[in-house]
């Protein structure tokens, strides 16, 4: 319990001892002027209807501000929980937007590694021929090379051949 709600019923509880304590002062009837026109009545009972009047009218006003109070929270609860879906739907449009930008960044990555490897796959295809081609001139140069040498063998070994025989 609040410290201000029991601080509120000690004093009500007090009252209402003082009242019970004090009921025949309370009910001896006086005269009592209401301006117009002077009555006979007991002021007690007068001031402890007065009393419970100002107290009815004071929790018609914590009832009213409570229910104010309970109707904007509602209120802002609401526009909280909307600012909250508008933030997620916010936020789940920029992931959209960043994985489709993700996806074209990957996809150009892509597509220049295979025109990179379409590129380097025909400069090798190229340096192949080149290499067969300068190694079949250099087997045709050792091949050539090769026969002069037989020949002038053959020429050197049949001038031997004919000094041996003469």
């Amino acid at each position: 319990m609040k410290v201000r709600t029991l601080i509120l019923l000690i004093v009500l509880a007090a009252i209402a001892g003082f009242a019970a304590l004090n009921w025949n002062a309370f009910m001896t009837p006086t005269t009592l002027s209401l301006g117009i026109a002077d009555i006979q009545a007991p002021l007690g009972i007068v001031m402890l209807a007065l009393m419970c009047v100002v107290i009815g009218f004071f929790l018609v006003f914590i009832l009213y501000l409570q229910t104010s109070v309970l109707f904007d929270t509602r209120h802002h609860a609401r526009e909280l929980r909307t600012n909250r879906e508008l933030a997620d739907q916010a936020e789940a449009s920029r992931f959209t937007e960043l994985r489709g930008v993700l996806e074209a960044g990957l996809k150009r990555q892509s597509e220049a590694g295979l025109a990179a490897r379409a590129a380097l796959l025909e400069r090798m295809d190229l340096l192949d021929k080149d290499w067969k081609a300068a190694l079949e001139q250099t087997e045709l140069s050792l091949s050539a090379n090769m026969g002069e040498l037989e020949d002038r063998l053959d020429r050197q070994a049949g001038g031997v051949i004919l000094d041996k025989i003469s």
